[in-house]
């Protein structure tokens, strides 16, 4: 199966419009073939706890509770403006009451999460990843599924591209996450050439 037999959803019309929108701005919402892939997991899954490491606007948030109407989400951000334009959208379209949304550093909010969580979706500060990964395998539910996306950021991470002097480190840290989660025997994971690339792993 190639991530390109992943479709969006019917999603709505609305959310499809701020998805635009986001593109052109300087935050935007996970590629379209990253959340095609991300919403099939979900609804193969059928998880009844969504974890989300970067709200950013809520607009990937609202369309894992659309997709899933019987989840609950709990997402995390650190940006405040961001934190309550993603308020404002889950309320806009309907699905707040099914989703907690926390303001921090995910660093210190996640290990103080006591449940479980069917589907995690990893698309925080790049150079955390493998800080947070630890602590996501404890709150993975048996089965569960843990998606990170941007992986091979620009092809930094494979070396097709040097990165910037000052993007180095990052490039670093995600090539430390991705050696992690390969070796990891508890893990089954696979990189998506989707967006910037995705590494889905799923808790044997």
């Amino acid at each position: 199966m190639r991530i390109s037999d992943f479709s969006l959803p019917v999603l709505p019309a609305r959310l499809l419009q701020l998805r635009e929108e986001a593109t052109k701005g300087l935050d935007p919402a996970a590629a379209d073939d990253v959340l095609a892939l991300l919403l099939a997991l979900a609804r193969m899954r059928s998880p009844s706890s969504i974890l989300e490491i970067g709200t950013a606007e809520g607009l990937t948030a609202a369309a894992l509770l659309v997709t899933c109407p019987e989840a609950r989400l709990v997402s995390i951000e650190n940006d405040p403006d961001r934190h309550v334009r993603a308020e404002q959208n889950l309320a806009g379209f309907g699905v707040s009451d099914r989703a907690e949304l926390l303001f921090g550093d995910a660093a210190e909010i996640l290990p103080r999460l006591r449940e479980t969580f069917g589907l995690i979706f990893l698309d925080g500060p790049k150079a955390q990843y493998i800080r947070y990964l630890p602590v996501l395998k404890k709150l993975l539910a048996p089965r569960g599924v843990l998606v990170a996306d941007d992986v091979l950021l620009y092809g930094w991470v494979r070396g097709q591209v040097q990165p910037p002097p000052k993007r180095r480190s990052i490039a670093e840290r995600l090539r430390e996450y991705l050696d992690a989660v390969l070796s990891d025997p508890d893990f089954l994971t696979f990189v998506a050439e989707a967006g910037e690339g995705v590494a889905v792993s799923v808790l044997r």
